[in-house]
């Protein structure tokens, strides 16, 4: 009786709280609310700049805040968050990610790959269309219904027992050792959402090609940089942004001039 009661009371959880839509219409499943997320967010990523070193480098830093502000200029103001806070962490690693809340990391080993302004503004507009189409919460929702070993509740959310996995599904857990990735579903949908986002702020929305061109390269044939562990396959991205950047209005926005390191 009390696991029929509750299903029962998961599915109406899902009724009540759960219908959602994406940017691109496709119908989601969201249990937790936008202030929970944000405070996830905001409090991980705190966490997250005392355990991991910040770059110093005032070119590097000045580069990457200027792309990500072009970018945000086209964002819609949030109502949990005034203000995003961008982080470039100094690391090798070739990523970057967003949390809700408005925290953006971007790794300086991303730098030698998005290695123009508009393929930078690839990535940062990708990671952006992850939170703006609420992928975390999404995933995390999944899990709690799911009860695949993760149990995810209001206590548990400032749990440390589960930040790491908590990390991971937010989509900023591979530098800890856990990854949950993204579906293919939600990485096609950034694709879109943050190639129109960077194409309206001014960006060359083709070097969106380019950009995984060189992580093509990258990969080397072997294990693929971290950004790419989970995503569709090049060719299938390099033709679905293609084809999406052929039909891109024209905004008639002014190219930015951001200044690489």
């Amino acid at each position: 009786m009390k696991f029929t009661n509750r299903i029962a009371a998961w599915i109406f959880a899902i009724i009540l709280v759960g219908c959602s839509t994406s940017p691109t219409g496709r119908n989601q499943v969201i249990l937790f609310s936008d202030s929970q997320m944000s405070q996830l967010g905001a409090d991980s990523f705190q966490q997250m700049k005392k355990e991991q070193p910040i770059s110093k480098d005032t070119a590097v830093n000045t580069y990457v805040q200027c792309v990500t502000r072009q970018i945000l200029q086209q964002v819609p103001k949030q109502k949990e968050f005034s203000q995003w806070e961008v982080v470039v962490f100094d690391s090798p690693q070739v990523n970057a990610f967003a949390l809700p809340g408005g925290k953006i990391g971007v790794y300086t080993g991303l730098l030698k790959v998005a290695v123009n302004q508009d393929q930078l503004a690839t990535v940062i507009g990708h990671e952006i269309a992850h939170v703006l189409a609420d992928h975390g919460n999404e995933r995390m929702s999944h899990a709690q219904l799911a009860n695949a070993g993760l149990q995810i509740s209001d206590a548990a959310l400032s749990n440390q027992e589960y930040r790491n996995e908590i990390l991971a599904l937010m989509g900023a857990g591979v530098q800890y050792g856990v990854l949950l990735p993204y579906g293919r579903t939600q990485e096609s949908e950034a694709d879109i959402v943050g190639l129109k986002l960077m194409a309206k702020a001014g960006f060359d929305p083709y070097q969106s090609v380019e950009l995984w061109k060189n992580m093509a390269k990258a990969s080397g044939g072997n294990q693929p940089p971290e950004l790419l562990s989970t995503h569709p396959s090049h060719d299938t991205r390099i033709k679905d942004l293609t084809a999406e950047a052929k039909i891109l209005p024209n905004t008639n926005q002014q190219q930015p001039h951001c200044s690489a390191p």
